[in-house]
């Protein structure tokens, strides 16, 4: 029944695929679907829902489509299409077949529009598209009938086939299904199945005119792909009257059923297509895959890693209530899996310069420090001990502060993985500002502190005559207040994080990171965890942070 080394369900979907494979529902057949729409980039959402689709069809031995719900050719594009499939299969997930699209259906769909017409269920609307609106009612009042609701079947064939030809302008009329304008729910108020909207089609071309609605292509597509669970987010709940009215009025080759879990919902972000489309046109953000966006390109450029997503959606589970999880349980999913698998490095953020004057010029000795610290296998990483060293403008203080376990004036500290040094001077610019630190180091130091010797601390270094010059871009949460979206009286855009990307443009890291490849993932010591940016050229090197090596706003948030 199950490829998975246990069969025991894990929520409560799972629990009815159960259920049927024992009943024998759907003759034993397990099939999913993944059907986003083409409009925009997936987002950390989408990643729940793509995990649930595809590690169902895995779990019980079934499939899992891709298959794009491509009704809306205005809004869509080859570039979302392509963005998907990049990271359905960065994820880990590969589709049964071929990708389908809802477009493939159109012919067939278009003749159910027929069936529909003849049986009497269907009628062409005259009404405008805000009459329609008009005419629909409310919450609390029930719709009315429209003026062109008892067109015969003749007419209604005849005008939906000059709709077909382009015979009408947009909006001038609509295919609504026949049900009840006086239904409490309002999606079955004879909801407009076919449109007219004269745009150029991504697959089809300009083959056709007239579009049909979402709600009348997501159904019928599952039919005629054997899809035996349709699972979407509660938003689609009250769509599901309306599902199955389409599946018990048109002779569908088989019958799909449609399940519901709560959407993800993430604080300190948005998660709207439409919203996350308005950060990228109005500039707020460097594109879609900008890495501080939500979506899974964002968040992989950003450093995150398959496992770690797959991982934080298994941590959330599936359930049917609607909450917020908190930022935290993504940041904390990547940390688990970085700390265990990224090797350490050591990268001067603000160099500073640090001459070890009792050094000669132009010796050298190579240190081998551990790639990590509790994973041998990743083997040794060479350091060069020179004497013109860099390290962090703010681990030295000229007058420190109370319990300062870094580097002061005439206070010693260790090198990490090299000599403890003593700062014997200090050396400013006209403006005072400290332009070097003069140090002398003691060779006798080297792996162990002598008893007589008590080091404030340990600071992260890089030799200033052989190091990697590279931009380090730290990457924070792109909103400042958990819910962005909560605030009635002002817009998410007022919560936009001013700090959200600081860039260190005169970073050096170890030698040994020159060659590192995109995408490649480090702990920098003392600083947190970082990778390769796309934008890395042989003559530029880019890292990101991905992640601090705690939760800072959580303690901000304690403070």
């Amino acid at each position: 029944m199950t490829n998975n080394e246990s069969s025991k369900p894990t929520n409560f979907i799972h629990q009815i695929i159960e259920e049927d494979l024992d009943k024998g529902t759907h003759g034993g057949q397990v099939v999913t679907r993944f059907p986003p729409e083409p409009n925009g980039y997936l987002h950390i959402g989408h990643a729940k829902s793509i995990c649930l689709n595809f590690g169902t069809a895995l779990k019980y031995g079934g499939a899992c489509h891709l298959r794009f719900d491509d009704t809306n050719p205005e809004k869509e594009s080859q570039e979302y299409i392509d963005s998907i499939i990049s990271d359905v299969r960065w994820l880990g997930f590969e589709w049964a077949g071929d990708i389908r699209y809802s477009s493939d259906y159109f012919d067939q769909l278009y003749q159910w529009a027929l069936h529909l017409i003849r049986e009497g269920k269907a009628y062409v609307d005259s009404l405008s598209p805000h009459e329609i609106r008009e005419y629909r009612g409310t919450l609390t009042e029930p719709g009315r009938n429209s003026p062109y609701r008892e067109r015969s079947v003749e007419e209604n064939l005849e005008l939906f086939e000059k709709m077909r030809q382009g015979d009408f302008d947009e909006g001038e009329c609509a295919l609504r299904a026949k049900i009840d304008m006086a239904a409490p729910n309002m999606n079955l108020r004879d909801p407009v199945i076919y449109r007219i909207r004269k745009a150029h089609h991504h697959q089809s071309g300009d083959k056709w005119c007239i579009y049909p609605s979402y709600d009348f292509t997501h159904g019928q597509s599952d039919a005629i792909e054997g899809v035996t669970h349709s699972i979407c987010t509660l938003e689609f709940e009250d769509h599901r009257p309306l599902y199955e009215w389409f599946i018990e009025n048109l002779p569908v080759p088989a019958q799909p059923r449609q399940y519901e879990f709560a959407r993800l919902n993430l604080n300190y972000t948005v998660t709207s297509k439409r919203k996350l489309k308005l950060l990228v046109d109005e500039a707020k953000v460097d594109g879609w895959n900008d890495p501080r966006m939500p979506t899974i390109s964002g968040l992989r450029r950003r450093g995150y890693t398959p496992a770690s997503i797959r991982h934080f959606c298994d941590m959330i589970g599936v359930t049917r209530s609607n909450g917020i999880v908190d930022m935290g349980m993504l940041e904390a999913a990547i940390r688990e899996d970085l700390d265990a698998n990224a090797p350490r490095a050591m990268c001067v953020l603000q160099p500073l310069k640090l001459t070890i004057t009792n050094l000669p010029d132009g010796e050298q000795e190579w240190f081998e420090l551990p790639a990590h610290p509790k994973d041998e296998s990743m083997g040794l990483r060479k350091v060069p001990f020179t004497r013109n060293l860099l390290i962090d403008r703010e681990d030295f203080a000229e007058v420190p502060p109370r319990k300062w376990k870094r580097l002061s004036p005439g206070e010693a500290v260790r090198l990490r993985g090299a000599y403890v040094i003593r700062c014997d001077e200090v050396i400013k610019d006209a403006s005072g500002e400290v332009v070097e630190i003069k140090a002398s180091y003691d060779p006798d130091t080297k792996g162990a502190n002598p008893i007589d010797y008590k080091p404030k601390g340990v600071i992260h270094w890089v030799s200033a005559d052989n190091s990697q010059p590279c931009e380090v871009r730290v990457y924070d949460r792109l909103f400042t207040e958990p819910n962005p979206d909560g605030d009635k009286e002002r817009d998410f855009h007022d919560f936009i994080n001013p700090e959200s990307l600081v860039v260190y443009p005169d970073a050096r890291a170890e030698i040994g990171l020159k060659n590192a490849s995109i995408e490649s993932r480090y702990q920098f010591e003392r600083q947190g965890y970082f990778c390769v940016d796309p934008d890395t050229t042989e003559a530029r090197m880019v890292f990101n942070r991905t992640v601090g090596l705690r939760d800072s706003w959580a303690k901000i948030k304690g403070q």
